[in-house]
Order: structure tokens, then sequence, then C-alpha cells
């Protein structure tokens, strides 16, 4: 995979892939990935507001977005987008709205290929955390604890 950028998190290192004038993606890697500068400066304006996010929950994202999904994708994509900082909705509470189902909407939250900007990690289920990037357990979890418990500050 090329990125653009690797950057350093408190939770691992952020793969960014991003076109010269978008955003296309963040990956999770491992702790153990060495970091990378930004190749150009759209890629580093990413960094610049990824970091301040890191610091600051309130900071805001203005970067463009190019998102390649299904209809139904996009539509979770960006009712997410509406879920303020410091609050959640459960996977069914976003289907309620959407006039869809629980698992869809959790396949379209694991399908995020922008997450953190996207924030797929304030989708949570009735009972509990709900899953992560499609993982049910293990070390994505851990990353949306911290991205929550970083939210309610």
């Amino acid at each position: 995979m090329d990125y653009q950028a690797k950057l350093k998190a408190p939770f691992g290192v952020l793969g960014i892939r991003c076109t010269g004038d978008a955003l296309t993606g963040i990956d999770f890697l491992p702790a153990s990935e060495k970091p990378q500068r930004a190749v150009n400066a759209f890629a580093e304006t990413v960094c610049e507001q990824l970091l301040r996010y890191l610091e600051d929950p309130d900071a805001q994202f203005s970067v463009p977005l190019k998102l390649n999904g299904t209809t139904h994708q996009q539509k979770v994509w960006q009712a997410m987008l509406a879920i303020p900082r410091g609050k959640t909705h459960s996977y069914g509470e976003l289907a309620a709205e959407l006039k869809s189902c629980a698992q869809a909407v959790g396949q379209a939250c694991g399908a995020n290929p922008i997450p953190i900007i996207i924030p797929c990690h304030r989708v949570v289920g009735k009972a509990g955390l709900g899953g992560f990037a499609h993982h049910a357990s293990g070390g994505p979890l851990d990353i949306k604890r911290w991205l929550l418990a970083h939210e309610q500050r």
C-alpha cells in the first residue's frame, strides 16, 4: 500500500492516502510501522489537522474527502459526520434514521475509508462498544475506546 504520509498516533500509526487535493483513506497501522513524512503539501495539511485533533478533540477537519462507496455507504458516512463529538449513536438508531437495518449500517461503518475524520467510532452497539474496522475484538477496539475517551474531555 502506498501512503502519502505515515503519522505517529497514541494508538499506533496512521497511514494517509490522498490525491493532490483530496483525502482518500486513513489506515490504522501497527505501532511498529515507521512514520513517514508527508510527500506533498496536501498530505502535510491532512497530518496537521489530524495532529490538532489528537491534541484537542474539538479541532475541526476541513480537508476535502474523496469517498468511493455504494449509495448506502455514502448515506451512512454522511450521517456519521453529523454525530457531534462526545456523543454516540447505536447502529440501530442510525439505521432507523436512514430507514435501513443495523447490520447494513455496521457493514458501512466497517467499510469507512476515512476513520477518525468520518467518526465511525461514534457508532456503538445497543449493549456495548460494537465492532470497529470489521473487528469484534482486539487492537481495533482499543483504538475505538481511545478515540471515544479522548472525545469525552
